[in-house]
């Protein structure tokens, strides 16, 4: 077949069922297409436009007993500095052509950070959040606001506000970055800027700044009425979490139907000035399965990371089933089934870029996926 010279586009005539007879004129047409960069749809309708979600992206799994040393390694062998700016190591799913992306749209990563080290200041346009699922001592400084980082929290962090971080101990800690840079990278609009070298303070509270005016369930200080695109909460603890997710097992056991299935406790972190997501871009959440439980296959449109936080269990993607434990991580790709099982309880955090795909109209959620056509 010959190629247009110089042309990025190659149209290829088939006998496939539904295409034209190939002929020289049909070559010949086709030709023309290409160097004038025209592709007929007839020729690429099974790829653009498929049935059902087709995620270029994998169910994969990475152990955390495998990634937690390599980061430490990289703790020894790599400097943290203007250049790297974080010593993390993003997950690059199989699907995705190497690119350091866990999803089409989502980011994930374990970061490392020494003792005395500081990571410098910079702020970007993507939307983060830091997780931790084990070990405490770094101050992320946001703002100028330092927030303790410490095991089952969750750390939410809006683009384009200054933050870097600091440990006070003689330990290294690791935890989870996660950000939509996948999806500002590809929507062209992402903006970086670079900021001191050293976080401008070493302060250590207890709590935040944020904590100490936002932190009270319920209530909401009078001078900060108007709703935000993101909150302004800085730290989500553990401790109100862990105790949200007992509860509702507990009133469970009651008789109260308050969970999302029998055994299924789960909690989303919220903007406290709108009640809607943290961020524009990421849904985050809390899982507890009770032990004995095994969950509905469910799909839905959009991807999402899990880490689990403590427990194990078996978990289901697509056709992949891994058995799990504290701190592995795993992807749910696009209407890829998902289900999970524990015999002896199962803790999970999640997150997605669920806020995108409705503010598109496009979510899906099939609670059962031999269906074919869900609501």
């Amino acid at each position: 077949m010959t190629v247009t010279a110089g042309s990025p586009v190659t149209i290829v005539a088939t006998d496939a069922e539904g295409q034209p007879a190939r002929t020289p004129a049909l070559e010949a047409l086709y030709r023309g297409f290409e160097s004038e960069l025209l592709v007929p749809l007839w020729t690429e309708i099974g790829d653009l436009m498929p049935p059902s979600p087709r995620s270029k992206a994998l169910p994969h799994l990475w152990r955390w007993n495998r990634l937690l040393p390599m980061a430490e390694r990289a703790g020894e062998l790599v400097p943290v500095g203007r250049g790297g700016e974080r010593r993390a190591i993003a997950l690059a799913n199989p699907g995705l052509g190497g690119r350091p992306f866990a999803t089409p749209t989502l980011w994930a990563a374990i970061q490392y950070l020494n003792p005395g080290e500081d990571a410098p200041v910079h702020r970007h346009t993507q939307n983060a959040f830091r997780f931790v699922v084990e070990g405490e001592g770094v101050w992320t400084v946001v703002d100028g606001d330092p927030v303790a980082m410490r095991r089952g929290d969750f750390l939410p962090q809006a683009g384009w506000h200054w933050h870097g971080h600091h440990n006070v101990t003689d330990r290294p800690m690791a935890w989870i970055d996660g950000l939509d840079i996948p999806f500002q990278h590809f929507v062209e609009s992402t903006f970086f800027e670079f900021g001191p070298d050293e976080v401008e303070t070493r302060e250590a509270p207890d709590r935040s700044r944020s904590e100490r005016l936002w932190g009270h369930p319920g209530l909401r200080p009078l001078t900060h009425l108007r709703p935000t695109p993101a909150t302004p909460l800085l730290a989500y603890r553990w401790e109100h979490t862990d105790r949200a997710l007992t509860e509702q097992l507990a009133l469970e056991t009651e008789g109260h139907r308050v969970t999302v299935e029998p055994g299924h406790a789960a909690v989303r972190y919220t903007n406290p000035t709108t009640g809607g997501d943290v961020m524009p871009t990421l849904r985050t959440e809390f899982h507890r399965l009770a032990p004995g439980t095994e969950t509905a296959a469910t799909r839905e449109v959009g991807s999402s990371v899990y880490q689990v936080f403590e427990g194990t269990g078996r978990v289901g993607v697509g056709e992949r089933t891994w058995s799990v434990e504290r701190g592995d991580l795993f992807v749910v790709p696009s209407w890829q089934p998902l289900s999970l099982a524990t015999e002896n309880g199962l803790d999970l955090f999640r997150f997605s870029d669920t806020p995108i795909v409705e503010r598109l109209y496009q979510h899906r959620l099939q609670n059962d996926p031999s269906e074919e056509n869900p609501q």
